[in-house]
């Protein structure tokens, strides 16, 4: 079904986002990529990428995704299922052998924990599901977070190896049992370095020959390179004394240099048209020009609700997270994404998409075979309520 969306809406649309966004300072730049009635339409640019030397936002301005990479490897991942390499079902030991071991916190610090054997063992779909008792040491305060933050990292940029990695959190005890409660982590990290295994080739060189080539995201990947460096975005932070407080440079990123670590959670720098382009692949069924990607049947396994008894976040998320990648009434999650499981004002149920920490986000519609894709740079992503207030535009009756 073709959805319809007017002039109008589409005016109202640029007019909230640069008035209330852009005008009012709370965002540096922004760009926004429609795709409609067989038809992708951009908005903007609105502002600037480099607010210090006054570059304007261009469509193709390269962005920090974060969070939205996690949709990406999900994929990579789910393309080993087909390939019958891996299974939903597999326990996670059965390629991280240390973590046949892991526990569950019972109580104690870092150094002191006490531990109490899971009910079950972590599988896959666990990691693929946030069902893992895995956490992100940023976003809750608990004991656990707490030895995240001084083991791996206090801000949730790891920049050790993917072996070390997996070896740190080998010591660390999980949150509560796999498949009891949901909690947003480093889930999809370990993915992607499951993906390197049972592939043979890192995360950077599977993605660039599954995913990104025959989707032409020629400006997606893991870092800047140097023709695409004058296009890089500044990220920004919304601290209470300065709205718009320069956190990452774009002449001196670390997005400027191959990491050590390939994040497949949160590690990818992509461009509107880039992010378009795997969108469509998505609400195409795996086909891209004409090329499957991914089978149909697989896009419907990941695009349900896998929560506990098919519930939403507000009955299964773990309390205390500070996050705003989804709201949490009536939004179940799949195999990578966040679903929308009732129709409301906020739009159709069966919608799928995720977003990222520098308030990047994304959603898919099926049903009327609508594609939003928003990208800005500030951190944290639950600044605003953007998110939810373009839904609303979208899907308002007037």
């Amino acid at each position: 079904m073709l959805f319809d969306l007017s002039d109008k809406k589409l005016i109202q649309i640029e007019n909230h986002i640069q008035k209330n966004y852009i005008d009012a300072g709370k965002y540096s730049g922004a760009l926004v990529g429609l795709y409609i009635n067989n038809e992708v339409i951009s908005l903007g640019p609105f502002g600037m990428r480099d607010i210090k030397r006054s570059r304007v936002m261009k469509r193709d301005s390269i962005f920090r995704i974060f969070s939205m990479t996690k949709p990406i490897t999900s994929v990579a991942l789910m393309q080993l299922y087909e390939s019958n390499k891996i299974d939903l079902d597999d326990p996670v030991h059965k390629y991280i052998k240390t973590w046949e071991k892991l526990k569950v916190y019972k109580s104690g610090e870092l150094g002191s924990f006490t531990v109490q054997n899971p009910i079950r063992h972590m599988t896959i779909k666990d990691l693929m599901t946030h069902q893992s008792g895995l956490s992100y040491g940023y976003i809750s305060d608990t004991k656990v977070d707490k030895a995240y933050r001084q083991i791996l990292s206090p801000d949730g940029y790891f920049d050790k190896s993917g072996e070390e990695f997996i070896e740190s959190l080998s010591y660390m005890p999980l949150l509560f049992s796999p498949g009891t409660l949901w909690n947003y982590s480093v889930s999809t990290d370990v993915i992607g370095y499951i993906i390197s295994l049972v592939s043979g080739y890192s995360l950077e060189e599977y993605m660039k020959e599954n995913i990104f080539y025959p989707l032409d995201m020629s400006d997606t990947g893991f870092y800047a390179h140097e023709n695409q460096i004058d296009r890089l975005t500044s990220n920004y932070y919304n601290s209470p004394t300065d709205k718009l407080k320069l956190i990452d440079d774009s002449i001196n990123s670390k997005f400027l240099n191959k990491p050590a670590f390939f994040s497949g959670g949160a590690g990818l720098l992509s461009t509107l048209d880039d992010y378009i382009n795997f969108s469509l692949m998505l609400l195409n069924k795996g086909i891209f020009n004409n090329n499957r990607i991914i089978e149909s049947n697989t896009i419907d396994l990941m695009t349900k609700n896998h929560l506990i008894n098919n519930q939403d976040l507000l009955s299964t998320a773990m309390p205390g997270l500070r996050w705003a990648e989804s709201s949490f009434e009536g939004i179940g999650f799949g195999l990578g994404f966040s679903i929308q499981m009732n129709q409301n004002i906020e739009g159709p149920a069966g919608q799928y998409g995720w977003g990222g920490a520098a308030s990047t986000y994304f959603w898919i519609d099926p049903q009327s075979e609508f594609i939003f894709v928003f990208l800005t740079q500030l951190m944290p992503s639950y600044s605003y309520k953007i998110r939810s207030e373009l839904k609303r535009i979208v899907y308002s009756c007037n």
